[in-house]
């Protein structure tokens, strides 16, 4: 047994080289993953729910892919503000290879090749007027199984524009399988499905649905597919019928009030997990910072290796370049 005071836990925390020594979880550059808003316009539109962040035309998400490059962060993830013009009932914009997202791709892979990867959302909530992940009948229901249609061929569209990863975000069942079997039929069996796997209907939302314009357009909620906060065994039945269906990797969203299940599903299945510090995570940090309640430094980092203490293989964040500047030092 371990009796003060033969045993003094303080040695091995008394200096800096000591404390690197026995650390047990380490962050780097290469657990990050930067969301990127992209815009019609040509230019920054800054987003007054999230400072700090802002919508990007394509010449111009070009250069922070190439910022998230040299910053050395794998991969980008994209989402589209679409023009209200181009968003309808159906969502057909999702599926047109000229979309903004599909422009983006194009121009980063153009410019930068395989030096980082670009990872493209799939669900139709940027793209429907009525703001909800897919088709819905005359009731207001989120249908699903012609929802999954839709999105089988959006995730072929993406792929054929040179997205590495699709990242289904919609949370319809069956969707995993259906759009692994899309892109093998297509010739696109290299690209990888990073699924949201466990996706809560949360109040963490808000300020990602500012940015890409849907949250004045939402009719109704998204309880009847995302998950209920309240739950966590049901986490693994759907990180698990994903697994089954072809996911390369999977996600639980939010991050933060999760960690919990990070660490399960981490602990319970044997390939990649991460994370998504959402917008609403991000957004407290920045109201924490400016009512002066905390240093931002120090809050980024604490919070990021938070999620690799619980098991997650990375984070999306929107913070992402700035946590990379820390540890590039």
């Amino acid at each position: 047994m371990s009796i003060y005071p033969t045993t003094r836990l303080r040695r091995t925390r008394a200096s800096q080289w000591s404390r690197a020594l026995v650390r047990e979880t380490s962050l780097s550059t290469h657990d990050l993953i930067w969301p990127l808003f992209v815009t019609s316009g040509d230019g920054e539109e800054p987003i007054a729910s999230l400072p700090g962040v802002s919508r990007w035309g394509v010449r111009q998400i070009v250069d922070r892919a190439r910022a998230a490059r040299d910053a050395h962060i794998p991969a980008v993830a994209l989402f589209p503000n679409t023009p209200a013009d181009r968003r309808s009932p159906d969502g057909a914009e999702a599926h047109n290879p000229d979309n903004l997202v599909c422009r983006a791709i194009a121009a980063i892979k153009d410019a930068l090749g395989d030096d980082i990867g670009v990872i493209a959302d799939v669900a139709l909530d940027p793209y429907t007027s009525h703001g909800q992940d897919g088709l819905v009948d005359d009731n207001g229901y989120v249908l699903n199984d012609a929802t999954v249609a839709v999105l089988m061929r959006q995730a072929v569209t993406l792929a054929e524009a040179g997205a590495d990863i699709v990242a289904p975000s919609d949370m319809m069942d069956g969707r995993i399988g259906a759009i692994r079997g899309a892109l093998d039929e297509a010739g696109q069996a290299r690209v990888q499905i990073m699924s949201y796997a466990a996706k809560y209907a949360s109040a963490f939302y808000g300020p990602f649905r500012d940015a890409v314009g849907s949250r004045g357009l939402l009719k109704g909620d998204k309880r009847s597919y995302q998950m209920d906060p309240a739950n966590a065994r049901e986490a693994l039945r759907e990180v698990a019928m994903d697994v089954d269906e072809g996911a390369d990797s999977v996600m639980v969203k939010p991050g933060l009030p999760y960690l919990d299940i990070v660490a399960m599903v981490a602990a319970n299945f044997d390939l990649p997990v991460y994370a998504y510090q959402v917008s609403g995570e991000y957004a407290m940090i920045e109201a924490a910072v400016a009512a002066g309640a905390g240093e931002r430094d120090a809050l980024i980092l604490e919070t990021l290796t938070a999620f690799k203490r619980a098991g997650a293989s990375g984070v999306l964040t929107y913070h992402a370049l700035d946590a990379a500047r820390l540890l590039n030092g």
